[in-house]
């Protein structure tokens, strides 16, 4: 299997090399991601858990669909790609809402994030999600305080949910 390649970036979100996303993650180096929160039409938001295959926090849960945008891919082309590979999700409008940098020892990024409506159904086509459901905004902070949630979008995402 080919390792995919990502775009090691600086500070100013400007590109300094291509890399692997194995040595991007192995030394933890700055790149780009994109999140998409999904919301139901009466108003819910989207969580999902994280397959323990994952290379980063596997069997977490998270509020927002998406992950690294590929080499060359801008955010909006790998927020479509992600919404189509991890929920089954195609041909809906996204609009974006925020962006911010997130630093740990596991991985640095920056993140753009967008929103979109749909009721589903939703399909876990490249097995990086194992299960979802629409969660009001309280049970969402209820969840976020009791449960293993991905820290890069409860921090970045938060603020614009309620969580801070």
């Amino acid at each position: 299997m080919v390792d995919e390649m990502v775009d090691w970036i600086d500070d100013a979100d400007r590109v300094i090399g291509v890399v692997t996303r194995r040595r991007m993650r192995a030394e933890a180096l700055l790149h780009r991601s994109v999140g998409i929160h999904v919301w139901s039409s009466d108003g819910r938001i989207l969580v999902h858990r994280r397959s323990n295959t994952k290379d980063l926090h596997p069997g977490w849960w998270d509020v927002g669909a998406g992950g690294v945008v590929g080499a060359g891919e801008t955010y909006e082309v790998a927020a479509v790609r992600e919404l189509g590979e991890e929920l089954g999700i195609r041909d809906v409008p996204l609009t974006w809402f925020g962006s911010g940098r997130f630093d740990s020892a596991a991985f640095c990024t920056i993140a753009h994030f967008y929103r979109t409506v749909s009721d589903g159904p939703f399909r876990f086509d490249d097995g990086e999600i194992t299960e979802c459901r629409f969660v009001t905004l309280d049970a969402l902070a209820e969840m976020v305080a009791e449960l293993s949630f991905m820290p890069d979008t409860v921090h970045l995402a938060g603020p614009f949910l309620g969580l801070s």
